[in-house]
């Protein structure tokens, strides 16, 4: 196996990048030996310090252990990684855009949806009011792409923080993450411009929020999400 020498700033980071970038793509099999912390430093002539902050970090992210004779073995990362390193996996190509586009569509679907559900009954009058102020300052399809993809997040940011479940509040900074793994303008180009374009629909959400019509929300939540995820399974020309 061979990595390439880095550079000296922030030199953990780009090992634990290039390790695990040779994890998902599966140059370094499941059950394979990571070498030495020595050797690894030699390898991507860096000192022994950067290489087991990297290991560490490689550890924490379920995609190695440390055998009792110390050895690091690789783990497969379908069944040990968590959700924190979708962003990885979407960098090193592992698994296909449209496929990770396609799961976090339908992941997101679902959060989101059961989020307004959640904000429609328990939000205060605060968080009440960021929904609408986010609604009512949606942009329509003529705004720039970064415009309305900025204004989508917000919209969707208040109505996370009005559901208050921090879980799905920090799974959606890793759906988001996600999408920019792939790169925006992919992910509109795939299908996400059916959902970003209409700020009617968005604007009808909040509606259903503000007079804490719960089974609305997530009816109207589940419907305007269903526009990527059917975008995924939908035959192109």
């Amino acid at each position: 196996m061979e990595f390439a020498a880095v550079a000296r700033t922030a030199v953990s980071d780009v090992v634990f990048g290039q390790i695990i970038d040779a994890i998902l793509s599966g140059r370094i099999a499941p059950e394979a030996t990571l070498p030495s912390e020595r050797e690894l430093a030699e390898m991507f002539q860096v000192n022994r310090h950067a290489v087991r902050e990297a290991l560490k970090r490689v550890q924490q992210s379920g995609l190695v252990r440390v055998t009792p004779g110390g050895k690091t073995r690789v783990l497969d990362w379908r069944s040990h990684a968590g959700l924190d390193i979708l962003t990885a996996v979407t960098r090193s190509g592992a698994v296909p855009a449209q496929r990770i586009l396609r799961d976090i569509a339908v992941m997101r679907r679902s959060v989101a949806a059961d989020a307004a559900r959640l904000c429609a009954e328990h939000a205060d009058a605060e968080q009440l009011a960021a929904v609408q102020g986010a609604a009512a300052a949606y942009p329509d399809a003529t705004a720039p792409f970064g415009a309305v993809v900025e204004a989508d997040l917000a919209f969707w940011v208040a109505i996370l923080d009005g559901s208050g479940n921090l879980a799905y509040r920090l799974a959606l900074n890793t759906l988001v993450a996600g999408y920019f793994g792939i790169g925006m303008e992919i992910v509109a180009e795939l299908g996400l411009n059916k959902e970003y374009v209409d700020p009617g629909a968005h604007r009808a959400l909040a509606a259903c929020i503000a007079r804490r019509d719960a089974a609305a929300a997530y009816d109207t939540a589940y419907a305007l999400l269903t526009r990527l995820v059917d975008a995924q399974t939908a035959p192109r020309d």
